[in-house]
């Protein structure tokens, strides 16, 4: 059975033009091929419907009619799809998407298909990485976070430092020197002590406040000088002025321990006993109580200390056997207030004190200490609670301090105590001699020569 094509058309769509045959469409792709390539997409002429065409003899193929007219006779050109917009923009006859031509899948990431023929233009590469401009940000970003962490902890630590002591109450003071001179105080105060804190660390419940310990730090430029006043020296008590009162009290000859001035009228009272007994201007002062001392050991996770001979103590709690050993909060406190347990008594305790300090500078200056932040600000925000400085003592005064003692204990300075000449009455008395000596060598910022006992 033949089929007729309709009026209106132009016969079967799959006969071919007049003057082709089989053999001359190329090589052929697909089932049954020969050719090695797949079959592309194939090019087919565009038609346009007209009147019908009038019937004649059958084609080759049984159609009726002629066979269509070549192109070019009577059939006018189509439009192209070369760019998939149903118009022709230069583009040779029968071309469609070029997409389409070279195989590519339309909406499909990675341009060519596996088959696609050399040289077709597929997506551009990714750019290399700018590792300059990498880094060059990486460092800013860096820098930054830096300075912000750093301003913002400096105004945390000086917001935390307790600014008590108000040196402009001390009247008569002696010339500045050369250098800069703290005088350094451990107190027995138990403010923010519970009873249970009292009996654990063996500081008792009495009222008031004495010195267990007391310090010249001496910092200039020919060396740092540490110097421990024992706390029963012998001193004269000079005029004062009452740090509550301002009632000025002359002076009457009267000698006395140099920790009770402390326990007289406080800090003012002691810094005008030790520039009147010494010559030595003080430049800042700096206190800490039991707790404070205990806590900023414990922040820093013990301090690691030789004893060169184990000491029993009932009054501080001591109990240490020779060697090298961490000691926690409560034991460095038993340690650095133990005098009963020597021959020589307080001389003994301040040498024993210097040596803690000298450890604790070290052991808050490592590393592990400093590169630490869950270490770091627990250390120091227990050492800013706990201290008592003058109104003009400010963090970079604090610091210097600090690197100071670490440097005597270091052996980058000197580290002794006051000279003694003997004892009157159970009090020590000082070397004049000696301690005029020492006090032009620090004034001078000069190498100390004179050594203590």
């Amino acid at each position: 059975m033949e089929y007729t094509s309709p009026p209106g058309t132009l016969g079967r769509m799959n006969d071919w033009p007049e003057g082709w045959s089989d053999d001359n469409r190329g090589p052929r792709y697909g089932r049954g091929s020969a050719g090695a390539q797949p079959e592309g997409a194939r090019a087919m002429r565009q038609v346009r419907r007209g009147p019908a065409v009038p019937p004649g003899p059958r084609s080759a193929y049984g159609n009726t009619g002629p066979a269509a007219p070549p192109y070019g006779a009577g059939v006018p050109q189509q439009p192209s799809y070369v760019d998939g917009r149903g118009h022709d923009d230069g583009a040779g006859y029968g071309e469609y998407d070029s997409g389409y031509n070279t195989g590519q899948v339309y909406g499909s990431p990675g341009g060519r298909g596996p088959d696609d023929p050399a040289g077709t233009p597929g997506r551009a590469p990714r750019p290399a990485p700018n590792w300059r401009r990498r880094i060059k940000w990486t460092a800013i970003t860096l820098a930054a976070v830096v300075i912000v962490t750093s301003v913002a902890t400096y105004f945390w630590a000086d917001s935390k430092l307790r600014r008590e002591v108000d040196l402009s109450k001390v009247i008569d003071r002696p010339q500045s020197g050369d250098g800069t001179n703290y005088l350094i105080v451990g107190s027995d105060s138990r403010e923010g002590m519970s009873k249970a804190d009292e009996k654990k660390l063996h500081t008792g419940g009495a009222e008031g406040k004495r010195t267990d310990s007391m310090m010249i730090l001496h910092v200039g430029g020919n060396g740092d000088t540490l110097i421990s006043l024992p706390r029963d020296s012998d001193v004269v008590v000079p005029s004062y002025k009452g740090s509550t009162s301002g009632k000025v009290y002359p002076a009457q000859g009267r000698h006395a321990k140099l920790n009770a001035t402390y326990a007289e009228d406080g800090p003012t009272l002691l810094v005008r006993t030790v520039e009147a007994n010494t010559g030595l201007h003080i430049d800042h002062y700096v206190e800490i109580g039991f707790q404070g001392f205990a806590s900023i050991v414990d922040a820093v996770g013990g301090v690691d200390i030789t004893i060169d001979k184990g000491f029993k103590d009932k009054w501080s709690g001591a109990d240490f056997q020779a060697g090298k050993q961490t000691l926690n909060g409560q034991q460095a406190l038993a340690f650095v207030r133990t005098r009963h347990a020597f021959a020589a008594s307080d001389l003994q305790r301040t040498k024993n004190q210097q040596k803690f300090l000298a450890a604790l500078a070290h052991q808050v200056a490592t590393p592990s200490t400093i590169l630490n932040p869950f270490k770091f600000y627990p250390t120091m925000g227990a050492g800013l609670d706990s201290l008592i400085v003058d109104k003009d003592m400010s963090l970079w005064d604090l610091g210097s301090m600090f690197w100071a003692m670490k440097g005597v204990s270091g052996g980058d300075g000197t580290s002794m105590n006051m000279p003694i000449s003997g004892s009157t009455g159970g009090n020590l008395v000082w070397d004049k001699a000696k301690v005029k000596t020492l006090v032009d060598e620090l004034n001078n910022d000069e190498k100390v020569t004179v050594s203590g006992n």
